[in-house]
């Protein structure tokens, strides 16, 4: 009997013991329950994430991509409201209500001229031309599906607030962000989470580049090229003076600057003088006032360009982001959040994946293994990394992201090799990674609000006195700048 009695006391008192513990730590049970709804979402996920990879649609072209997301959202029992901002492949999903509002950013659009198989060979696919060389179908897909697992925590009451996932077409140089940003979709956000896929595990702390692009349309008149050259007047040549005046331009502007041009049409027949003629242009700089200034000394090229060739010029605004804002106070948040998640082991045959496919990088191979790891975090206010519309989203509320290894680590971005990648289970298993990151982030900024006040007081310092203007102006969106 007093055995008995000695047991039913012990049971007691662990019972109180466990009890107690769970009251004390109840975040981490919450975090617990995100990562056991995210593991077991996780090939369902993986199946969606290659569908949209087959899909490969570009910029403001997402039809199945973004319908594909939509419904998964819907059937979440989110609302959905589609075609926000003028853009039909654009969207933003609701559940939730009251604070904080914590708004997930979700990606899904290609790149023209990377349709790739998933092989460590540059192997073509037959009949597309489209391939995922950012690998937007793991972007969209992570961010739902944390999204879908904060949901769950807010129906179950272990969180208050409201969670918003937006997506976000034609991040390629379409601006999308900037449309749904102007459109003051973010209003009422209190912070906003994102990521991207990349060959490392890390929270982004370098500023993105302002970015302002055109097309440049020049209108010439046509003639037989050898007959009655004098009668014709070329737009062609009208684009290589313009091309020809801004490469002299490369040693008079700052050198952090970017500049870059393809010319998308230049005729149909050297013994016909082109009459039309198109030239596409990227101007960067780490600074968007200098951005813009850099850019107007384009336009005066195009402009002596059409005068010195007889020819007239028109120019289409296609899209124009800011630089990104680093937000201290979330980035250690994420961080932290980073660092348990942890990153990616490979398996026998993604070994042997990475060793066929590095020897097709320019540049020593680095070891497969830096994709279990994390990097420090570590700030470098500027660095000649690419542009992104996240960064006017940055520019309106506090904002974090991370990049987590969808690619073989030495994989350059916008490559064949990272569509290979992202076609694999290399890639789906970093998208995991980003998922319960995303998600275990907005889980501390539901439960703590001194995180959000602190980032909002760090965002206020930083804009300073500026009001934020759109640098691509009050254009519609160019849904048709891919064609």
């Amino acid at each position: 009997m007093k055995k008995l009695l000695v047991g039913f006391l012990l049971f007691i008192s662990f019972g109180a013991w466990a009890q107690k513990k769970t009251k004390l730590d109840p975040i981490q049970a919450t975090k617990e329950a995100a990562i056991n709804a995210l593991n077991e979402s996780y090939e369902a996920d993986k199946k969606t994430a290659l569908q949209i990879w087959d899909f490969a649609e570009v910029g403001y072209k997402e039809v199945k991509s973004a319908a594909l997301h939509v419904q998964h959202l819907k059937e979440a029992g989110f609302s959905v409201e589609t075609g926000v901002a003028d853009i039909p492949t654009a969207f933003v999903a609701t559940y939730g209500s009251g604070s904080p509002v914590v708004a997930i950013l979700a990606e899904y659009d290609a790149l023209p001229g990377l349709a790739q198989t998933a092989s460590p060979e540059k192997t073509i696919i037959a009949g597309k031309n489209a391939g995922h060389g950012c690998g937007h179908h793991l972007f969209g897909t992570a961010s739902v599906s944390a999204g879908i697992a904060i949901k769950k925590l807010i129906e179950e009451k272990k969180l208050t607030g409201t969670i918003k996932v937006f997506g976000c077409p034609a991040e390629e140089g379409g601006s999308g962000k900037v449309f749904l940003v102007r459109a003051g979709l973010f209003n009422n956000v209190d912070a906003v989470i994102h990521w991207h896929p990349d060959d490392v595990n890390g929270v982004s702390t370098t500023s993105a580049l302002a970015n302002k692009s055109a097309k440049f349309k020049f209108y010439g008149i046509s003639a037989h090229a050898a007959a009655q050259p004098d009668q014709g007047r070329s737009a062609l040549d009208a684009v290589e003076a313009m091309d020809n005046m801004v490469n002299m331009m490369r040693e008079h502007i700052p050198q952090e600057t970017r500049i870059h041009y393809v010319i998308t049409s230049g005729g149909k027949a050297p013994n016909v003088v082109p009459d039309f003629a198109e030239v596409y242009y990227y101007v960067r700089h780490p600074k968007r006032k200098d951005v813009v200034e850099i850019f107007d000394r384009v336009v005066k090229a195009a402009e002596g360009a059409a005068m010195g060739t007889g020819t007239t010029m028109k120019y289409d605004i296609i899209g124009g982001t800011h630089d990104l804002l680093i937000n201290r106070t979330l980035a250690e948040v994420m961080q932290n959040n980073l660092e348990k998640v942890g990153g990616v082991n490979y398996t026998e045959a993604e070994k042997a994946f990475a060793k066929k496919i590095q020897p097709s990088f320019i540049g020593a191979p680095v070891a497969v293994e830096t994709a279990a790891s994390v990097k420090p975090l570590t700030y470098i206010t500027e660095g000649n990394q690419g542009s992104t519309d996240v960064g006017d989203v940055s520019y309106v509320k506090p904002t974090v992201g991370l990049r987590a290894a969808t690619w073989v680590p030495g994989t350059p971005a916008h490559s064949w090799q990272a569509v290979a990648s992202g076609g694999t289970e290399i890639g789906t298993k970093g998208m995991l990674v980003a998922s319960k990151t995303m998600a275990l982030t907005a889980i501390d900024l539901m439960t703590n609000p001194t995180i959000i006040q602190k980032a909002t007081e760090e965002f206020t310092k930083s804009i300073g006195d500026y009001k934020y203007k759109a640098l691509l102006g009050d254009i519609k969106p160019a849904l048709n700048y891919r064609d």
